[in-house]
């Protein structure tokens, strides 16, 4: 089974709200970038990674819970994060019965977390592939 099938079949499992919120979760983040995989981690786990890790999400009782890898590392000027806000890299959102997914909020969010993943991929490649990236990039 693919991961996305993994993930299809976790949110079918979920019959009250939360099988809703997870599907409008998923369906926004992957809007947000076509170069976004899924993936299925840790025993059970949706991961969308893209660059790196973007955020994993879990149904729990009375809430679903999208955590970003390196939440406390990205601007949040619509205030999406309400979870985890004491951690050193992860911020999460916990969504309860009622609330909206706030897709254009949650698009600029993941956006800003591949953008964060592709900046450290560059502080990280070996000088000489940086320096490559450059003459490139003035030719």
């Amino acid at each position: 089974m693919t991961p996305s099938e993994s993930i299809d079949q976790l949110i079918a499992g979920i019959t009250d709200w939360r099988g809703k919120t997870f599907a409008s979760i998923r369906k926004t983040i992957l809007e947000a970038d076509p170069e976004i995989i899924e993936e299925w981690k840790w025993m059970g786990s949706p991961v969308w990674s893209r660059d790196g890790m973007i955020a994993v999400a879990n149904a729990h009782k009375g809430k679903v819970k999208l955590t970003f890898a390196h939440g406390a590392n990205l601007a949040d000027p619509d205030k999406l994060f309400n979870a985890g806000l004491d951690g050193n890299a992860r911020r999460a959102i916990d969504f309860l019965e009622g609330d909206k997914v706030n897709g254009p909020a949650l698009k600029k969010l993941v956006r800003a977390a591949i953008e964060y993943n592709q900046t450290k991929l560059k502080k990280n490649a070996p000088a000489s592939t940086r320096a490559k990236a450059h003459k490139a990039k003035e030719a």
